[in-house]
Parts: structure tokens; C-alpha cells; sequence
């Protein structure tokens, strides 16, 4: 599969995610090149042992631990108890939870402590990717301090909303953008992405 890593690290993002998930359309097992500085780089897994965990982390560098499959407590627990270092310090875990319609939100205090942010994604039938939003009023029950990543099909059309929870008590830090910004899988449009950041930084 064809990725443009290098053209999309030009833009300078935040951060750079490589899905290490083989069921996955946008599964990454080629090498990454060297990135400018300041970019973290993200590894998904789902459901995957710590052993892979661990190997993905040397052979690429990882920054960030994205799991977004049903890893428990535990497992996040065991993985912040690896202590898992990358060249720019202490590997940050990411929790990934698909958002419905009655998600129960106590279940995030579960996590609290082993991981360093969440990740609200839209429950649907794929592991991520499925290109649409869940309802963002949700969010306005969200009950923590812990950072919150948010994803599932933005696009520029959801600026305003983004700008709206910017304003708000909510600890939103990053965004999350996929398959709005794909030429197809896998492969960014570099054009709408920089529409898209030049937009959002008005």
C-alpha cells in the first residue's frame, strides 16, 4: 500500500499514525523516514500482545501507544509498568473508546492513572476509519481532566463545532483526522489538509 508519510510530515503535525493492524485497509509495514522534528509518532494496535507492542516500539520509535481495540485496565496497567522509553521520553498511552448513543462514561475512572489520554472515536463496524462523527453534544457529560484526543469522521465542516468545544471546559488537545482527508486509503490529500489546519487556525 502507498503511503505519503514524508509529504504529509511537511505539514508539521503534532503527531504521525502508523496502524500496525493487519486487518486493517491502512495497515503500515513499510519504513518511516525521517520525520522533522518535533513530530511524535503514533503506533494503533488492536488487541495486539505486549510482546508486539514492544518490538513495533523499537524497530519505529513509537512516541504514542494508541489501543484501540478492548485492552482492559490491566493491560494498560502492564503497559505502563513496562515503561516503555522513546527518544523523546516516556511513551504516552493512548485509550481509544468507539462513542455511541448511551456510552457510559464511568467506565473511563477504570483507566485513570494508566493511561495519559483518551481517544473518542464512532462506534462502527471498523476499528477506526468508518468516516462519519458520532454525536459531539455527548461530550459535554465528559467526566475527567484527562486529555482527550477526538476523532471519527472530521472534516471541515465540523470547524465551527471544533472551535465551540475549544471554548468549553472540555480538555480537547488533538484532533484526530482519517479517511476525510484520503485520496484512498492510506494516502492523504495534502491539499485539503492544509485547507483544513489554515481553517481551524483563523
Amino acid at each position: 500500500m502507498k503511503h505519503n508519510v514524508s509529504e504529509v510530515a511537511s505539514l508539521q503535525p503534532d503527531y504521525l499514525g502508523f496502524i500496525f493492524y493487519d486487518k486493517s485497509k491502512r495497515n503500515f509495514d513499510g519504513e518511516i523516514p525521517q520525520l522533522p522534528h518535533g513530530i511524535r509518532k503514533v503506533g494503533v494496535f488492536v488487541n495486539a500482545p505486549l510482546e508486539d507492542i514492544s518490538e513495533k516500539i523499537k524497530k519505529y520509535q513509537l512516541d504514542v501507544i494508541q489501543l484501540h481495540g478492548e485492552e482492559t485496565p490491566q493491560f494498560c496497567a502492564r503497559l505502563r509498568t513496562a515503561n516503555f522509553q522513546s527518544e523523546n521520553g516516556p511513551i504516552s498511552i493512548w485509550k481509544v473508546f468507539g462513542i455511541h448513543e448511551g456510552f457510559n462514561f464511568s467506565q473511563l475512572a477504570l483507566y485513570e492513572g494508566f493511561v495519559d489520554r483518551f481517544l473518542f472515536d464512532t462506534a462502527g463496524e471498523a476499528k477506526g476509519g468508518n468516516g462519519y462523527p458520532f454525536n459531539w453534544d455527548i461530550l459535554s457529560d465528559y467526566p475527567t481532566e484527562t486529555p482527550l484526543v477526538l476523532s471519527g469522521g472530521i472534516s471541515a465542516e465540523k470547524i465551527p463545532q471544533i472551535k465551540a468545544i475549544q471554548k468549553t471546559p472540555i480538555p480537547l488537545v488533538a484532533l484526530d483526522i482519517n479517511s476525510r482527508f484520503e485520496i484512498k486509503p492510506g494516502l492523504k490529500d495534502i491539499e485539503k489538509i492544509k485547507r483544513f489546519t489554515h481553517e481551524l487556525s483563523r
